[in-house]
């Protein structure tokens, strides 16, 4: 593999890349996809939700050549959503901590539904799912739009910065407890 211009940066990768972040590029999302191919580590064709148009704007970018998608990495397919078949859902939560992008709403024990306008289609709701009540539904688009696709990577940000904060508020609360447990032992 050959490393792209230097001047082109893993942010303008990602702003091509359609932002399902549904990791059948082999890469635990968009961004990091963009990167190893900014770094010359990966190519550009494993990106099965963007197709053969989001490959040649890539080879447009990096100055490439266009290949054909890496079929071991996915089919292009039109864009399906998913939906819960809520008669057979749980509410065990699972699917909602696997959606990227924050499209699945419900709470435990409780059934829970999928908001069609914000799902990418990025299936990792379907395995994670206990009972197999989550199946996927065409929705008429071929792919997702320049506008799906930055609404999606907001919502996957606002996400991410969630889950950090939240890991980050966990940690100093345990910090703290070990701090009393230590000064209590002292006393």
């Amino acid at each position: 593999m050959s490393s792209p211009p230097t001047s082109i940066t893993a942010g303008a990768i990602n702003a091509l890349l359609p932002q399902t972040q549904c990791t059948r590029c082999g890469f635990q999302g968009c961004l990091p996809y963009a990167k190893a191919i900014a770094a010359g580590e990966a190519l550009i064709n494993q990106c099965p939700p963007g197709g053969s148009q989001t490959i040649a704007a890539l080879a447009s970018l990096l100055q490439v050549e266009v290949l054909p998608l890496n079929p071991t990495n996915g089919l292009e397919q039109p864009v399906a959503i998913a939906f819960v078949l809520e008669d057979l859902c749980i509410g065990c939560t699972k699917c909602i901590l696997v959606c990227p992008v924050d499209a699945i709403i419900g709470a435990t024990k409780r059934m829970h539904t999928v908001i069609a306008s914000e799902c990418t289609g990025c299936e990792l709701c379907i395995p994670a799912c206990p009972v197999d009540c989550i199946e996927l539904r065409p929705d008429g688009r071929v792919r997702l739009s320049d506008t799906d696709s930055s609404l999606a990577r907001q919502r996957f940000d606002a996400r991410e910065q969630r889950l950090l904060h939240r890991a980050a508020e966990q940690a100093a609360k345990i910090e703290a407890k070990r701090l009393a447990l230590r000064l209590g032992k002292a006393s």
